[in-house]
């Protein structure tokens, strides 16, 4: 069994009382997710996921390690793969996509983001996010 680790964030935003998130639709596959990308020999997870951010979205980026989910799933028999999410709030607003990995790169509001995404892992990081969000606020 050959494992694989990535690390990326949940990307969001409060804008005018409403919460946004950041979604990419990778080249591959074609579906609404998450900056994310293969750990490299030498990186710990949090710089993993601010390289992968700065590479696939040119989003400069605070990092909350408060926040860490684990998903694990199999996407080739023989494969188990580990993507770690935390989460993030843009320090920049200019977002170029990249090109190579990237079709497409959009703030979307939370619960419309819950609707779009393909994955039950996917909805079930945006939940975790929101939980996250009602307790920060709620302090």
């Amino acid at each position: 069994m050959k494992y694989e680790k990535s690390c990326g964030a949940l990307i969001y935003k409060k804008e005018n009382d409403k919460y946004y998130i950041l979604m990419v639709m990778h080249v591959n596959g074609g579906h609404w997710s998450f900056p994310k990308g293969h750990v490299e020999k030498g990186e710990t997870e949090i710089e993993t996921a601010l390289r992968e951010i700065k590479e696939e979205t040119h989003l400069d980026v605070k990092l909350d390690a408060t926040f860490r989910s684990v998903v694990t799933y199999s996407p080739k028999t023989g494969i188990t793969k580990d993507v770690v999410y935390f989460c993030a709030t843009p320090i920049s607003k200019n977002i170029v996509a990249q090109k190579e990995e990237i079709f497409k790169i959009e703030w979307f509001e939370i619960d419309t983001a819950l609707k779009m995404v393909t994955f039950d892992n996917d909805r079930n990081l945006i939940n975790l996010l929101k939980e996250h969000i009602a307790k920060k606020t709620n302090l």
